[in-house]
């Protein structure tokens, strides 16, 4: 009776090892597409928002917008999460951003920094074709490592410093091209200068400000739906503040919604959707999966402004865009250990 009691158990577990294996195969699918089409679609989107004809609208209010959007969808998250009431719910909010000021001070810096870099990013796109964007923007995995051994001290591996020389020669080649789109006819005031400076300062501050969040999130028993709520409730002020300081004769003449219509609702939406994915792709996703979706979003956003755009692709951006997903790959390859036979090790 035992030994077939035993049989039972370790055909039980072996049939729960391969649903959740089985489950988890499909959350690194359903990221892989989400990931990989929220990459793409982002640059595509924002190129097309700054270039379409029409009024346009003014960008900070849409960073704003972005964040109201994300801690609205936060805020539900967690109180479904927790199953909390109303009250219980407000209890925590409370003891969590109110009366912890030190804890909430802390994510002012990357408050600050992220509503800097999402401003920059639009006037990236806004003189960049969304290709050319697309890959000049994976310098933010050069300034994360760097930040992340100066502010983690993480000792980077030698093919790993490899692989950030050569996403530097990739984006370099790709930026020295003559790869135009239609848009840049249409609109001869762009300036291709401006937009690649708006996408370096941006990287630059994506890499800091991903680290410091990174840095502030170790140790601290709270999740990262509570903290981007916390983030969110520091942004949004500050948000406000920076869009009528530096918009305030736009708004104050055309108004604070000029500009919107489905399509910015869209554009607002995703952009939200980027910060809670990538709570998702922490979650369920590895290094090498994020790897592949990022260039896999290249390639999307390639193929995708050749048709729409009427992007015309040089040997050379081609030789970039390779150099920079062959960086991407590199730079995330880890030498799996081996793990021992399950079954081997049962029998034995």
């Amino acid at each position: 009776m035992t030994e077939v009691k035993e049989e039972i158990d370790l055909e039980i577990q072996v049939e729960t090892m391969q649903t959740n294996h089985s489950r988890n195969s499909t959350l690194k699918v359903i990221t892989l597409v989400t990931l990989t089409l929220q990459n793409a679609m982002v640059a595509l989107s924002m190129r097309y928002a700054r270039t379409r004809p029409g009024d346009m609208f003014i960008s900070s209010t849409a960073v704003v917008m972005a964040e109201v959007v994300k801690l609205s969808v936060c805020l539900v998250l967690v109180y479904r999460i927790e199953s909390l009431s109303w009250k219980h719910f407000i209890s925590i909010l409370n003891n969590t951003i109110i009366k912890q000021p030190m804890d909430t001070l802390k994510v002012c810096i990357p408050s600050l920094v992220y509503l800097i870099q999402n401003n920059l990013l639009y006037i990236s796109t806004s003189n960049l074709d969304a290709a050319t964007y697309q890959v000049t923007y994976q310098l933010k995995i050069f300034t994360t490592a760097v930040f992340s051994v100066l502010i983690l001290k993480r000792k980077l591996l030698r093919h790993q410093w490899i692989a950030l020389v050569i996403l530097i020669l990739g984006v370099i080649l790709v930026q020295l091209n003559n790869s135009t789109d239609k848009s840049q006819k249409t609109y001869p005031d762009q300036n291709r200068i401006v937009g690649l400076v708006a996408a370096l300062i941006a990287c630059c501050l994506s890499g800091f400000a991903g680290v410091y969040f990174e840095k502030i999130l170790k140790g601290a028993e709270i999740s990262i739906w509570m903290r981007n709520i916390q983030l969110s409730f520091v942004s949004i002020p500050i948000g406000f503040i920076v869009c009528f300081v530096t918009d305030w004769n736009k708004i104050n003449e055309k108004g604070f919604f000029f500009g919107y219509d489905l399509y910015i609702a869209y554009l607002i939406s995703l952009q939200a959707a980027g910060g809670l994915i990538v709570a998702m792709v922490v979650k369920y996703a590895d290094n090498i999966l994020k790897g592949f979706a990022t260039s896999l979003a290249i390639v999307v956003a390639c193929v995708f402004s050749m048709y729409f755009f009427d992007f015309t692709i040089s040997i050379q951006f081609v030789v970039g865009t390779m150099l920079v997903m062959c960086s991407i790959f590199l730079y995330s390859y880890t030498k799996q250990k081996k793990l021992p036979n399950l079954n081997t090790t049962q029998r034995a």
